[in-house]
Order: structure tokens, then C-alpha cells, then sequence
């Protein structure tokens, strides 16, 4: 008798269905390994270049030498079969790093995947070849590719963290100071470094950099002084940055007065350019805005009865712009407030009320 039949009838009830369920689980198993699968396309691992897909019998693009290899990546991206010629350009480059074939594989690794647009990837590969192989032939062509990736996520292309979009101003800024970096007088050296300063300004985010930005603008004036419209442009760039920032919610006398100081270098280094009598009307209206900041200044100190303090800020309103709204009315309130220091000193300091304290607050 099996034993299982000693056991009560509660026990005999759960054991059976569990061990039907077991055979047939078992039963399975073997039909699964016994059974041929047909795989069209199995996953294959090769040391050093990693995982692909390949047809049974093994992949007909490999090739025992990194020439026919590099033959196979050409011919297959001709035809617009970027997958294999990614699979056999990169085979080369691992396999054959040494050879005289491994650099034009590593372009064409890089080319394909610019053309199925994985331009992350692509731009890191065109940086890998001019690691690897910085004597290549293309090497300006090679910049204006990392170039024209990098224009494309200035103006506004997502980036891809696995399957999620974002964007990013200091990576972007950070992709055209490589450029700079491979090729800092290169064809595209002058326009990429112009392109961080934008890049910081991100006029089409939320978030600007304008600290940043005027610095890579002061950089590019500097470094490519001899190429006088990067230069005029880039100090240009410097003046409307900082008048820019002048313009946030944060207003700053003193960013007023560094793009009045920048606007005027301009002019004068570059007296014939046609945007000196722009220059010219921004520093006017950045004059008058500071002529009413120290006006509005004055007349807080005023309002507190602080006469000296109030005095300094509307002079300094006449000073700015005297040919202001802002600057008559400081003439008058500065005839008044005088007047009254006048009338005070004649008469004697007040003498506080014995029913009042005198505020000491100040002292």
C-alpha cells in the first residue's frame, strides 16, 4: 500500500492534485528538451564585442580579417543595412584595434548610428575616434559631425536617459566645449564657442545661466580676437547678456553698469559696426532705468526721514541720467530736503514729547 494512503484523509486530499500537477510539470520539461525549437534568430556572445543577434549556422556578415570586416560595414551602409554595418564595423575596431582599418571602422560605427539617430551615442563615438586615433584624415569632418549633433540638441532636441526625454542646457554647453577642445581653431572652433554662451543663455528654457554665458562670450572675444566679427559679435553678446540679466526680477545696479561698460568697449573697438547706434540708445535707456532705481531708493530713505541717505540716492538719480523725468523730480525733492535740514538747524533739534520715547532703533 503507498504510503501517502496511511495518511489522513485531509492530507490524502491536498497530496494527490500536487502530485499530478508535479508529473505533469515533469512530463514537460523533457518534451521541451527532447523536442527540437527552431530559433531563426538566436542571441550569440562573443568575448570583447558583446551580445547580437545572429541567423543559425552563425553571423554571414563576420570576417577573419579587419579588411574584409571593414568591407562588410562599407558595403552594408551603402545599402542602407545600418544594423549590419554597425554589428561589423564595431567588430572590426574590437577585434583590430591596432590595425591600419580600425579608424575609418570607428567612423563608420559612428556614422551609423547618426544616420538611425541615437545622436548621444554617435557624438561619443565620433569623441572616441579622435581619442583613439587624433592623427585621422577626416578630422575636421569629424568635428563638423559633432558639430552639427550638438546644433541639434541646441535648438531643442530631447535628450534620452534609457527611454525617458529630457533636456539639458549644461550638457548641451558641454557637448560644443568638447568641439572646442578638439579643435579650438578649427572651422567650427570659433561658432562652437560662441554656442556655449547661447547654450547657457537657453532663451527657449526656464532656467538661464547668464553668468556663464558671459563668460564663454568673453572667452571667445579673447581667443579669436584676430577674427574681428567673432570678436565684435561675442562682445556684443556680452553687452545684450548683461542686459538681459539687468532685466530679471533680481535687478542689479551694478549688471546695469557692466553692460553699459560693455556696450561702450564695443563702440569703441568696433566705431563703424552698424549696431554701435543701438548700443548707443540701450545705454541710454539702461541710464534712465538707473537714474529711477536710485531715485526709488531715495525716496524709500526719505519716506524714513534718513535726509542724508535720500540726498545720496537722488543725486545719484540726477548723476545717471540727467535728462530724465526722474532727475527733475530728484532736483526738487533735493531743494526740499536741503530746506528742511536748513530749517532744522536753525531752530534747534526737536524735543521729544515726555509722553513719547525717542526711537533709538537706528543708533
Amino acid at each position: 500500500m503507498p504510503a501517502f494512503l496511511d495518511l489522513p484523509l485531509a492530507a490524502q486530499i491536498f497530496c494527490a492534485p500536487m502530485m499530478r500537477w508535479f508529473v505533469r510539470a515533469a512530463l514537460l520539461v523533457l518534451c521541451l528538451g527532447v523536442l527540437p525549437v527552431k530559433t531563426p534568430a538566436p542571441l550569440v556572445y562573443r568575448p570583447g564585442e558583446g551580445w547580437s543577434w545572429e541567423p543559425v549556422g552563425g553571423g554571414k556578415w563576420t570576417r577573419q580579417r579587419a579588411k574584409d570586416q571593414l568591407d562588410v560595414a562599407q558595403e552594408s551602409f551603402d545599402k542602407k543595412d545600418y544594423r549590419t554595418a554597425k554589428l561589423a564595423a564595431r567588430r572590426t575596431v574590437r577585434t583590430w584595434p591596432l590595425s591600419d582599418y580600425a579608424p575609418q571602422a570607428q567612423f563608420m560605427l559612428a556614422r551609423t548610428l547618426e544616420e538611425t539617430g541615437d545622436d548621444q551615442k554617435a557624438f561619443k563615438a565620433y569623441q572616441d575616434l579622435l581619442a583613439k586615433y587624433p592623427k585621422i584624415d577626416n578630422y575636421d569632418e569629424v568635428l563638423q559631425r559633432q558639430f552639427a549633433i550638438a546644433n541639434k540638441y541646441l535648438a531643442g532636441k530631447w535628450y534620452k536617459f534609457y527611454f525617458l526625454p529630457y533636456k539639458s542646457a549644461d550638457k548641451t554647453a558641454g557637448l560644443f566645449e568638447k568641439v572646442v577642445k578638439n579643435g579650438p581653431y578649427s572651422s567650427v572652433g570659433p561658432k562652437s564657442q560662441m554656442n556655449i554662451g547661447e547654450a547657457h543663455e537657453n532663451p527657449k528654457g526656464v532656467i538661464h545661466d547668464y553668468p556663464a554665458a558671459v563668460k564663454a562670450y568673453e572667452r571667445a572675444a579673447d581667443r579669436y580676437h584676430g577674427q574681428k566679427d567673432v570678436a565684435a559679435n561675442a562682445l556684443y553678446k556680452v553687452g545684450q547678456t548683461y542686459l538681459k540679466q539687468a532685466k530679471t526680477a533680481e535687478y542689479d545696479q551694478s549688471i546695469a553698469g557692466k553692460a553699459i561698460a560693455a556696450f561702450n568697449d564695443f563702440m569703441t573697438l568696433y566705431p563703424d559696426d552698424p549696431r554701435v547706434a543701438e548700443c548707443q540708445k540701450t545705454i541710454n535707456e539702461l541710464h534712465t532705468e538707473q537714474s529711477r532705481g536710485n531715485f526709488s531708493i531715495a525716496k524709500y530713505y526719505e519716506k524714513k526721514h534718513r535726509w542724508d541717505g535720500a540726498l545720496i540716492y537722488y543725486n545719484e538719480a540726477v548723476a545717471k541720467d540727467q535728462n530724465s523725468k526722474y532727475a527733475d523730480e530728484a532736483r526738487r525733492r533735493i531743494e526740499s530736503i536741503q530746506a528742511r535740514k536748513i530749517a532744522q538747524a536753525v531752530s534747534g533739534p526737536a524735543t521729544p514729547s515726555p509722553a513719547t520715547a525717542p526711537n533709538t532703533s537706528n543708533k
